[in-house]
């Protein structure tokens, strides 16, 4: 068994133009005095972080982590959200992911999708001069459109949707294999990996490798109506990144899992902050505890209904009071009885004559 990190907290949701969310010290700063001794840091906003120059030079990057450790912060992982959504998308989504690509590639699906890879490959070896060992991303969709089976899927359509989305993210697995980091894809509706058996479906695409692996977010699970503590007891050896965030799915006489197109307010699943949701986080953080989870617990706050600093202040708390300090020693060690092969033959009657 492992003790779990944390707290941590995922910024993307916190960067701003004004202080203290506009630079990486000041956030920093910020997050520390709550009681946040992890950052998770999206590679792409260039208020906060230099992906190109993290990728280029260890110096950079000791120096990030030397100023985050003035302030009792360490990175938990670099973030390729917006940059791994572009390695796949279908044509039907093309204006609605535009904006997560440089200005200059706008309108160009090509050179959007190869600045994606190689966004992804310079975070390898970011994460790599940082020391990480796990890495947080989406794996982008091409067959998201047809989820629902309506109207009728044409016969091995999804498998080669799946073919090709392996093939697109292979070279990255290996990339950050060569760096000595987990790519952790984070099972999300809009992603063609969004639960177990799509997970498990691209893990026969990419030959099971070894750094395909699992950001563990129970929310989206809840509002797939999924079973988020059986899923630990099934694919905790691919978990290796924990996004903490509560949600509640309050289904009713007009709309339930699909949410009708309403705002997020009056859907029946709702993301909230933590404690305010449905979540059962004392058995999840049990569950990692007793699989010896290696990695950290990072606050993601998304809330339709409670302030973001609010959030942030509570969530930090949450978190560590949830953390389980894992035993050292057998609660029954007090009645042990010594190690000794001639006393155990006695107790198992094979020295009877």
């Amino acid at each position: 068994m492992k003790t779990l990190k944390g707290p941590g907290i995922f910024l993307a949701q916190y960067a701003g133009n004004s202080a203290p969310f506009d630079t990486l010290p000041n956030i920093a700063r910020w997050a520390s005095s709550l009681g946040f001794v992890g950052v998770q840091i999206p590679s792409n906003d260039t208020r906060l972080f230099d992906l190109e120059q993290a990728a280029a030079s260890k110096t950079y990057c000791d120096d990030i982590a030397g100023m985050l450790a003035e302030h009792g912060l360490a990175v938990t992982e670099l973030s390729t959200h917006l940059q791994g959504q572009l390695v796949a998308s279908h044509p039907a989504y093309d204006a609605l992911f535009d904006g997560f690509a440089p200005p200059a590639l706008r309108g160009n699906v090509v050179g959007r999708q190869a600045w994606a890879v190689e966004q992804l490959k310079l975070a390898a070896k970011a994460s790599k001069h940082l020391g990480l060992t796990a890495h947080a991303t989406f794996s982008g969709a091409l067959a998201w459109h047809l989820f629902y089976p309506w109207p009728q899927r044409p016969a091995g359509l999804i498998e080669q949707a799946f073919a090709e989305l392996g093939k697109r993210w292979r070279p990255i697995l290996d990339a950050f294999d060569d760096a000595g980091v987990d790519v952790c894809f984070e099972l999300h509706p809009g992603e063609d990996l969004h639960d177990g058996a799509t997970f498990e479906r691209f893990l026969d695409a990419v030959d099971q490798h070894p750094r395909a692996n699992i950001l563990y977010d129970p929310s989206h699970m809840v509002l797939q109506q999924l079973d988020y503590l059986a899923f630990i007891d099934l694919y905790h050896e691919r978990i290796r990144a924990f996004h903490v965030k509560d949600a509640e799915f309050r289904p009713n006489g007009r709309s339930g899992v699909y949410g009708g197109y309403q705002s997020w307010i009056d859907r029946p699943g709702r993301f909230r902050s933590l404690g305010d949701g449905q979540i059962d986080f004392r058995s999840i953080f049990s569950k990692f505890a007793q699989y010896g989870y290696p990695g950290w617990a990072v606050l993601e706050w998304e809330c339709c209904i409670k302030d973001a600093e609010q959030g942030a202040a509570e969530g930090a708390t949450f978190i560590r009071e949830h953390i389980i300090k894992v035993t050292g020693r057998a609660f029954d060690d007090f009645a042990a009885t010594g190690a000794d092969a001639a006393f155990n033959r006695r107790v198992l009657g094979m020295d009877a004559s």
